[in-house]
């Protein structure tokens, strides 16, 4: 008797499909409604970090508490390449990609060492490193940063000083990391990095090298970040201490958890209520932070797996 078929994975993937379409249709139509196109980018650039970040928390289990030094550094790194060496768009998102990828796999090295809360502060270190150089480094510009970056062409011909030019850009960039690591969450890599993240002993005992995968997530998240980070320079125009901050690497884990941590689209919805909320409460000054304790308070208490993971818990679907 031949066993039934089942419908879960082609059902879950219609849904991420149409979930996909319907986000993709948000940020492509926002400029056309009214929506201020520097802040719809400032959206992309945070849910393309919280979605790195999530990669390595939400599918790895591993709590990074420096994620800033990918974002700050690649956008230090992007910002120095297209104002001091003059280069084009394209290769200086790729050069800070690749920085922040390199300083990943350093610093992965050094932290998968350790589990836990032990990792946690490894990274914490490391980011604290990273932002000490970025304040005395002399062609960081310092507390004042990297300021009045060039745009330049994308491919020597599409001039991104212009906004739908630039929103374009990021826009692609966004959906392609996006799938990026939707790819590696469905792949076998991103089912084995699962499986260490339930049960590492377990894994361990099937022949997987644990270290090995966690290290590669780590590195693979840190160049998504850069990738982020070096966008959003480009976007501003300016490199600053801000991105490279520990508070910034608590601003990803706070959008990570509020949107749905280990989630696939949760990431993305959180970083769109972090910023919004910065953006339209800015007038409250040094309140918005009380503000945003408060959201993360209820949502703790009320929506334990966050916004997407209570929707998706509510229509019984993996979102």
């Amino acid at each position: 008797m031949t066993a039934p078929i089942s419908t879960t994975e082609p059902a879950a993937s219609t849904t991420h499909r149409n979930v996909f379409i319907a986000m993709a249709a948000v940020f492509a139509l926002a400029p056309f409604a009214g929506v201020y196109p520097v802040f719809m980018m400032k959206v992309m650039c945070f849910a393309l970090f919280a979605c790195a970040f999530n990669l390595l928390l939400g599918f790895g289990g591993l709590l990074s508490f420096g994620h800033a030094m990918f974002l700050g550094g690649a956008g230090y790194a992007s910002a120095h390449a297209a104002k001091r060496w003059g280069f084009p768009p394209e290769l200086a998102i790729l050069f800070a990609t690749v920085c922040a990828a390199a300083l990943g796999w350093v610093a992965g090295l050094l932290a998968i060492r350790r589990q836990g809360i032990y990792f946690a502060m490894i990274t914490l270190a490391l980011a604290q490193m990273v932002f000490f150089f970025s304040l005395q480094a002399p062609f960081t510009g310092g507390e004042d940063g990297i300021q009045a970056v060039p745009r330049g062409k994308l491919f020597g011909f599409i001039d991104l000083s212009q906004p739908v030019s630039m929103y374009i850009l990021v826009y692609a960039i966004f959906i392609g990391g996006f799938l990026l690591i939707y790819r590696i969450v469905h792949s076998p890599f991103g089912q084995v990095l699962q499986a260490i993240r339930e049960n590492e002993p377990r894994a361990i005992s099937l022949g997987y090298d644990a270290d090995k995968f966690k290290h590669r997530a780590f590195v693979l998240s840190a160049a998504l970040s850069g990738l982020a980070g070096g966008t959003k320079a480009l976007v501003f125009q300016l490199a600053s201490l801000t991105d490279v901050h520990w508070g910034m690497s608590g601003e990803v884990i706070l959008m990570t958890l509020v949107g749905g941590l280990g989630t696939i689209f949760g990431p993305v919805v959180g970083a769109a209520v972090i910023v919004t909320m910065q953006n339209y409460l800015a007038e409250l000054g040094s309140w918005v932070s009380l503000v945003q304790g408060a959201i993360f308070v209820v949502c703790v208490l009320l929506f334990r797996r966050g916004i997407m993971g209570e929707i998706g818990a509510w229509l019984k679907k993996s979102l």
